[in-house]
This record gives structure tokens, C-alpha cells and sequence, in this order.
């Protein structure tokens, strides 16, 4: 089993920005000496100052014993030229993404360095195999993404290229592990894993408001009350900064010669455009002027609780119905299964999308009085569900429908008859990405929901989640969404295809 680095052995970080800062405390808190270097004059003595404070707050908080706070400040040392890392034994670069100028930095540092010295970048999409190609040794290059803030985000991505030793990846994943991080090993392909697999999750949001789907807030609450996601798609991007989230969108669009799963949004661009940036700006998809009112969900007035409430079959969905209705005093009979249709009331159908829109599922079932409800993450403990509602269907029967959502304790809130809704498309296309991920060998099952776990903060891993929405329905989705879209955007990953046809699950 490869071992991690030793203790004893130096590390040395390249760039003093948060990210370099923030690798040097971790490592420094790991028992490391720790030389950090920056071309800005007084930047690395500025940092470490920073560093030492932030362990001082820890001592003082009890998350670090006083001694070992001051030791940790004092291993670490600002360096002024690449010939006081001489001894290092791992550098990690951590500077402006230019593929030219990393390059060049990595290079110099090989005339520098020994031959045993681990040669490490903090990119988050500059391809690996690239920057080693200008080396004379690129087999000790390899990536060692760490996610912002350091000392805070579990994650770390140790990202491969074509040239690079498994034995330095595997000291890279053991030394991450040993200074407390959860590494995983990924392929230099465009991305890596969590900054391509997160795409869907801005890219159908996008996509659903360019339809007019719903209004930004709506859409944002439905994916944090039903999704279970800790933000909503466009509250994160106007954190992030549009800038940086569209930029980081055409990357993997290119990269990926312009393949339409990643094409980017003219709604997003249009953002950039008029420096309209989100928070860092003040303004983006919402307001951040301090006389802005929050926008608040779109959300159904309440309905009259119908008497007439059929369950059928005992889904995930119809189960939670159940038990909800039951705790509200609200009486129902249950039924067996009746195909996908999960509740029944005053003449109305009610089921989960399948990636059809409601007027099709009418029209395909000859059932007009069709409404059909979001995935949520868990039916039981979720606070709103999305609904639409057939073009066909006549209003006293969609109020009934929403009515046995609203008697069961949902928040119900109206979404434009769009396909998939928006929880469901959006986990749906989450879990292809990953999918492919896997399917070209970039990491493996668990590698890919540990990532999007840790590193984004998703609720659950999207295979565990295309495991509990079921393999047959995923499927079932995305050949829908293709269908109405006729795009190469909804293609079907092969490798859910084969779990498909093979009846099995990711494990």
C-alpha cells in the first residue's frame, strides 16, 4: 500500500491567493514545514500572518490544542526565489489558470527541485497531460485539486494526465488522506469530475427559465424544499459570479469540442455582458441592493381537501402521501398499483414525471385531467413540490390535485407545462453526466458521488440517486427529454443503457 509523504518531508506552495494560502494551513496543520512562495512582494509573509491567526481562532475555539496552533504557525516560512524550494518534496502550484505560465513555472522548477520531488497543480480545468507535456519528467506531475475554502471543503480531486506515474498519484491520494482530506482519483479529461458533472445543475435551470418554466425564485426553492440541494441553481451562480460560472462552462463546451450537453446558456452570457455579475456586483438573476425585496416562490393558494383521495401501489411517492395524509387527519383509500399514477381525486390523475410534458402524458394515457408532481429527494420530509398541469385538463380537477398535495403539507408551486419539471430533469441529467464520467474511465461509481457529495454539497451521489429513483425510470426520463428536444444534448449515457439491460444498479 503506498505510503503518504512523511512529516518531515517539506511542502512547498506556490501562490499566496486564498487557494495556495489555504493548502499551506492544511498541510502546515498536518505536521508539515511548509515554504510558501509568491512573485507579489510581500504577499507570502502577508498569508502566513493570515494562517497563524486563523489557528490562533481555532486554539481559542477548542479546535486546536494552544501548542499545536503555535507549532503549526511556525512551520511555516515564506520564501522568496524557487531556489529556496530546493528541498522540497512536494510543490504544489496554486497560480493564475494560464496553461503557458504554469508551463514555464513548472519547468523552472525542475532545475530546481530533485528527481524524487512530487510535482503538484491546484487547477481546477487546465488539462494535466498539457502542462506536463512541456516537462522533461512529467511523470511526477499530477493534479492535486483541492476546493475553496481548503482548510474547510473534504474534497480533493488527484487528477492524473496521460504521462503521469500511478505511484505519484497513489502517494498524492495517501497524503491528502493523511492530512485529513477524502481524495479521490480522477482522468485529466475537461473538468476532472466535479466541474464537469455539475454542469446539468445551472445548464436545465437555465434551460427551464429560457422556456419560461417558472421565475428564478420558484425554481430556486423547488430544487432546495424537494431537491434537497442546499442552494437553488441561481442563487449559486449569482454567488459564484457569473462571470466565473459561464466562463467555466465555455471551457468544458470547448474542450469537449462544443458538444451540445454543455452548450452554454445566451441568458447567462447576456448577464456577463451587462456586468450584471450577482452578488460581487450587486446585481444578477436577483438584487442585492439593499431596498430589494426577496422575491418570494410562486406558491398555490390553498385548495378545498378533497374527499374522495385514492393512493395506488405503495412508490416512494405514494407511501409518503400515506403517511403525510395520515399524520394531517386526512382520510383516503389505497388502491394496488396503476401503472405510474400515484394519487386520484375529484376526477384528476395525479403522477410523477417521467419526462414527458402533462398534455402529452394526457394525451399518450387518454387521461386529460393529467397533473403531474416533481421528483423530490425524500416525499416524506420534503416541504414543496413543483406541479404542471395538462393543457387538457379541466381546473376543478387540477384543484382537486393540488388539493391532496397541499392536505398531505406540501407547498405547491405551478410550473409552465415544461418536460421532466425541473428536479427531476435536472437529477436525471446529473446522474448521465456522471454516468459518462464513469462510462470513459474518468473515475469510478464511488469516486464520482463522493465527489459531488463533497465537493458541491449535493444531497446524495447522482448514481446512488439514479439507484433510488430506479435505472428503468432515469431511462425512461431522458428518452423522453430527447424525444421532445430532438437534441444529442439528452443522449443516453451507454452505461446507463447497460444497467438498464443487464438489471443492475450502480454500486
Amino acid at each position: 500500500m503506498t505510503q503518504a509523504l512523511s512529516t518531515q518531508a517539506v511542502i512547498a506552495v506556490i501562490g499566496a491567493g486564498a487557494m495556495g494560502a489555504g493548502i499551506a494551513q492544511v498541510a502546515a496543520a498536518a505536521g508539515h514545514t511548509v515554504k510558501l512562495l509568491d512573485n507579489r512582494p510581500g504577499a507570502a509573509a502577508q498569508a502566513i500572518a493570515g494562517i497563524a491567526a486563523q489557528f490562533e481562532k481555532m486554539a481559542a475555539k477548542g479546535k486546536m490544542r494552544p501548542e499545536a496552533a503555535q507549532a503549526a504557525g511556525e512551520r511555516l516560512q515564506a520564501a522568496v526565489q524557487l531556489a529556496d524550494l530546493a528541498d522540497a518534496a512536494l510543490v504544489v502550484e496554486a497560480i493564475v489558470e494560464n496553461l503557458q505560465v504554469k508551463q514555464t513555472l513548472f519547468k523552472d522548477l525542475e532545475a530546481v527541485v530533485s528527481e524524487g520531488c512530487i510535482l503538484a497543480s491546484n487547477t481546477s480545468s487546465i488539462s494535466i497531460t498539457a502542462i506536463g507535456a512541456a516537462l522533461k519528467s512529467p511523470q511526477r506531475l499530477a493534479g492535486l485539486h483541492f476546493f475553496n475554502p481548503a482548510p474547510l471543503m473534504a474534497l480533493v480531486e488527484v487528477v492524473s494526465g496521460l504521462a503521469t506515474d500511478r505511484a505519484v498519484a497513489d502517494t498524492l491520494f495517501a497524503t491528502a488522506a493523511a492530512w485529513g482530506k477524502t481524495p479521490v482519483h480522477a482522468k485529466s479529461t475537461p473538468g476532472f469530475i466535479v466541474n464537469r458533472v455539475a454542469r446539468p445543475y445551472y445548464a436545465e435551470a437555465l434551460r427551464v427559465l429560457t422556456e419560461g418554466g417558472a421565475d428564478c425564485a420558484t425554481l430556486d426553492a423547488c430544487c432546495r424544499e424537494a431537491g434537497g440541494f442546499r442552494m437553488g441553481p441561481f442563487e449559486l451562480m449569482d454567488m459564484i459570479g457569473h462571470d466565473v460560472n459561464f466562463a467555466v462552462t465555455q471551457s468544458v463546451w470547448r474542450a469537449f469540442f462544443n458538444d451540445p450537453r454543455f452548450l452554454p446558456s445566451l441568458v447567462q452570457q447576456d448577464l456577463v455582458d451587462a456586468g450584471f455579475l450577482g452578488r460581487k456586483s450587486g446585481r444578477g438573476f436577483f438584487d442585492y441592493s439593499a431596498s430589494a425585496a426577496k422575491p418570494l416562490a410562486a406558491t398555490e393558494p390553498l385548495r378545498a381537501q378533497p374527499n374522495d383521495i385514492v393512493l395506488y401501489g405503495q412508490s416512494a411517492a405514494a407511501q409518503a402521501l400515506a403517511t403525510r395524509l395520515q399524520a394531517n387527519s386526512v382520510s383516503f383509500t389505497q388502491s394496488q398499483a396503476l401503472g405510474d399514477t400515484v394519487a386520484s381525486a375529484g376526477g384528476a390523475t395525479l403522477r410523477v414525471t417521467d419526462g414527458r410534458t402533462a398534455a402529452r402524458c394526457a394525451f399518450d394515457t387518454q387521461k386529460p385531467n393529467t397533473v403531474l408532481m416533481d421528483l423530490a429527494l425524500d416525499y416524506q420530509t420534503a416541504t414543496r413540490l413543483a406541479v404542471s398541469v395538462a393543457a387538457q385538463c379541466d381546473s376543478s380537477a387540477a384543484n382537486h390535485a393540488i388539493g391532496v398535495l397541499q392536505a398531505a403539507g406540501f407547498a405547491v408551486s405551478p410550473l409552465q407545462d415544461i418536460p421532466g419539471l425541473i428536479v427531476m430533469r435536472t437529477v436525471a441529467m446529473l446522474a448521465n453526466e456522471a454516468a459518462d464520467a464513469v462510462n470513459q474511465g474518468v473515475c469510478d461509481t464511488t469516486a464520482v458521488d463522493t465527489a459531488m457529495r463533497l465537493g458541491v454539497n449535493y444531497p446524495c451521489g447522482p448514481l446512488a440517486w439514479a439507484n433510488a429513483i430506479g435505472i428503468d425510470k432515469l431511462s425512461t426520463v431522458l428518452a423522453h427529454l430527447a424525444q421532445t428536444y430532438g437534441e444529442d444534448r439528452y443522449r443516453t449515457s451507454p452505461l446507463i443503457q447497460h444497467q438498464l439491460y443487464a438489471a443492475k444498479v450502480f454500486s
